[in-house]
């Protein structure tokens, strides 16, 4: 299987994945962004790249509870 071929078949198999990735990332860089430039317009700059790493437990946080969620829907039908 050529190299191609390998990233072709990865991509298939994890489309709908990586585009809740990316979506997740784009709407928290927005929602960072415009919390401070708009509430915390005299912080520092070092609390802008916090609030952006904590975008990475934020994930972890929402797609675990979304899947929780389907567990529970699924256990009750």
């Amino acid at each position: 299987m050529s190299l191609g071929d390998r990233i072709s078949a990865h991509l298939r198999e994890n489309r709908t994945g990586m585009v809740h990735d990316l979506l997740f990332a784009v709407a928290w860089v927005a929602f960072v962004t415009v919390l401070t430039s708009t509430v915390f317009t005299t912080a520092p700059q070092w609390a802008y790249y916090l609030f952006m790493l904590a975008g990475i437990p934020a994930y972890f946080g929402f797609f675990i509870s979304l899947e929780i969620a389907k567990e529970q829907q699924a256990a009750r039908d």
